[in-house]
């Protein structure tokens, strides 16, 4: 199984959903995040944290709400934002830093 330091540390750039299974935008959030993904395809990866799980890694990046999305490039956190964002909005701030 690959660390967190390995699967953000790529050329490609690396969404990291932050979220809860008791969270009801993160339920919101997990189809808009397929749609980018099927969109973008191979040139982003996306991966889902449950804060519930991995406490110490969300307390790592100041995970204080849920959902919250950080963008890795080259291992490097390059945006943030908390909450909700359309598929759109998602597809050019993942465009913008690739």
């Amino acid at each position: 199984m690959s660390t967190f330091s390995e699967i953000v540390n790529k050329e490609l750039p690396v969404l990291v959903d932050f979220s809860a299974a008791w969270c009801g935008p993160c339920q919101t959030l997990a189809p808009i995040l397929k749609q980018v993904k099927d969109e973008l395809g191979a040139t982003v990866s996306i991966i889902k944290i449950d804060i519930d799980k991995n406490q110490a890694l969300a307390a790592q990046f100041h995970v204080r709400s849920v959902p919250t999305m950080l963008l890795f490039k080259n291992g490097q956190q390059v945006w943030r934002q908390s909450g909700l964002l359309s598929k759109n909005d998602l597809v050019s701030v993942i465009k913008k830093h690739s």
